[in-house]
């Protein structure tokens, strides 16, 4: 279940369930009984997941303390001894990147192999002084931690306005200045330009947006992508060479691939 987990919960997302968990034989998805319509599942387009036959049970389950049990189920994570991602109710820890995120229904706590992944790959990066962009930012975490190791700027972008309104949260809770954030697609990179661009997405709109990335990445720019798994590198990997970017490297995980191009 787990590598079709995020494409499920963004569909069921759509239909207005509030929260996701995967378990070893599928995912649990919540959502108020006033919000519920049955037969909007009947309705759950899948295309992406051709060989996946999807059923499900529906169970009604008591009024209980939500935010007690979302604080028993979060877990901090390391990422090689450097970042500590935790929630406000989290002691710290003496690391290098102290990262307090409170996620609620946004994507990208670092527990998930592509977030994980690309908080190593920044570690990795010479991020001092320059201009960054997050597209698809989440929680923010990735910008936050940009800004952290030294970026002049950054700019966090998400078409979702959950994820728009946690990603300034989570900005103000690290005390990280000079990051903009912005609610939308690809449009709103209009007229700007970065010297690093991070995007963990989904392999569709990796391609289909891809273009746009380039059009602002500066000369000499860095490229990291990531939400696709190790079959879907060879594409990525093409397309990005059509546009004048150079591979570098890649890290898999479970299956999960982050990957870093340059651009000439």
């Amino acid at each position: 279940m787990q590598p079709f987990a995020d494409l499920l919960a963004a569909e069921l997302g759509e239909m207005g369930f509030e929260s996701f968990a995967v378990t070893d034989t599928g995912l649990l998805a919540y959502i108020s009984e006033d919000e519920h319509d049955p037969s909007a599942l009947e309705k759950l387009w899948t295309p992406s997941l051709p060989e996946v036959t999807i059923s499900w049970q529906v169970a009604e389950i008591p009024k209980q303390n939500w935010n007690a049990k979302w604080e028993e189920n979060f877990n901090p994570i390391e990422v090689d001894d450097q970042i500590l991602v935790r929630a406000p109710f989290h002691e710290a820890k003496t690391v290098p990147y102290d990262i307090v995120i409170e996620p609620k229904m946004s994507f990208g706590t670092g527990h998930h192999e592509t977030t994980y992944m690309m908080l190593q790959l920044l570690l990795d990066e010479v991020i001092e002084g320059k201009t960054v962009l997050d597209m698809g930012c989440g929680t923010g975490v990735l910008a936050i931690l940009a800004k952290m190791r030294g970026a002049k700027s950054a700019d966090a972008v998400d078409i979702d306005e959950w994820c728009y309104l946690n990603t300034i949260e989570n900005i103000e809770r690290n005390h990280c200045g000079d990051i903009q954030v912005y609610q939308g697609d690809k449009s709103v990179l209009v007229g700007k330009s970065y010297d690093l661009i991070i995007a963990n997405i989904n392999k569709n709109i990796l391609l289909q947006d891809m273009p746009a990335y380039v059009e602002c990445l500066n000369s000499g720019g860095t490229l990291l992508l990531s939400g696709f798994y190790e079959k879907d590198l060879e594409d990525i990997s093409k397309a990005t060479l059509t546009l004048g970017l150079a591979y570098q490297k890649h890290n898999s995980k479970n299956d999960w691939v982050a990957a870093v191009y340059r651009k000439g």
